[in-house]
């Protein structure tokens, strides 16, 4: 390499010793390398005079390709130690849904701002799935509804909502300020396959276990705004987190829990093994805003 760079500074210059002293090096090193460099090639590359050198035919083209690859080195040198940073690269995250004005979409929001380089991809599916892309390396993090133990998976909880039930304006409660699960007791829930579905699911049932009739339970191959616009016709009510709140749907109101005794959790899952530092920095920037959040 050391050679290479040498060539290309005699090249530049069109003389040993301004090259020598450009490179801070002795003349006779740089005479001596690019000697070697010829014997080693078994062409000459500059033809040498009492006036100073200039390429040969050869030397031209060596040269020319020399320094493209230079410049691509350098520029590979330069991304990796980008990357290194978590500066340049991308990043692949699995969600349930991006809501305009939640803990997510400004979390990404800001992100993208503080790195502009990374190309964030987002997968939307339902924890299972986020999962499985985790194993087979498709994604670099999820964030879901819920606590993860997870025995190959590192997760951290990072932010909270307040858990609120989505039902159509005219329904008998639409009024009040809030409701109780007695309250919902008898209704007609809807839920997705996809997305939060199971985890609505497995919620509805827990905290209506014991009752009859046993909760009347819906479910549907639908997205999240297909869902809402079927609450608002009343074919039923759903459960959401309260950032759905943010983007209101006409039709459709949203009520606190008032006896719900936690709010959601949400947290971030990835792989252990996963140490890229677009990951760590998004992590780091997550616990920062979910501290502040908290104290707030």
């Amino acid at each position: 390499m050391v050679s290479l760079i040498q060539t290309l500074a005699v090249a530049e210059y069109l003389n040993f010793r301004h090259a020598a002293n450009a490179l801070r090096v002795s003349q006779s090193s740089v005479s001596a390398r690019i000697k070697a460099l010829e014997e080693d090639l078994g062409i000459p590359l500059f033809e040498r005079n009492t006036r100073g050198v200039r390429l040969t035919e050869a030397g031209r083209h060596f040269v020319e390709r020399v320094a493209a690859g230079v410049d691509q080195l350098d520029y590979a040198v330069k991304t990796a130690s980008l990357a290194a940073s978590g500066d340049c690269g991308h990043l692949r995250i699995g969600l349930h849904g991006l809501i305009p004005g939640s803990f997510l979409d400004g979390l990404l929001t800001r992100y993208r701002a503080e790195h502009p380089a990374i190309a964030v991809e987002m997968v939307e599916g339902s924890a299972r799935d986020a999962v499985k892309q985790l194993r087979a390396h498709r994604i670099d993090v999820a964030f879901l509804v819920g606590m993860f133990d997870l025995p190959d998976c590192h997760s951290r909880p990072i932010w909270t909502e307040p858990l609120v039930a989505a039902l159509p304006s005219n329904h008998r409660l639409a009024e009040q300020s809030g409701v109780t699960w007695t309250n919902l007791a008898g209704e007609t829930f809807l839920v997705r396959h996809g997305g939060t579905g199971p985890q609505v699911h497995d919620h509805i049932v827990l905290r209506l276990a014991g009752r009859w009739p046993p909760p009347a339970i819906q479910r549907f191959e639908v997205e999240r705004g297909t869902l809402l616009s079927m609450i608002a016709q009343g074919f039923g009510i759903t459960l959401l987190g309260a950032a759905s709140g943010l983007f209101p749907t006409g039709g459709v109101v949203f009520l606190p829990i008032v006896d719900e005794p936690e709010p959601v959790v949400f947290s971030a899952v990835w792989l252990p093994q996963n140490r890229t530092a677009s990951l760590r920095n998004l992590l780091a920037l997550a616990n920062k805003m979910g501290r502040s959040t908290q104290s707030n």
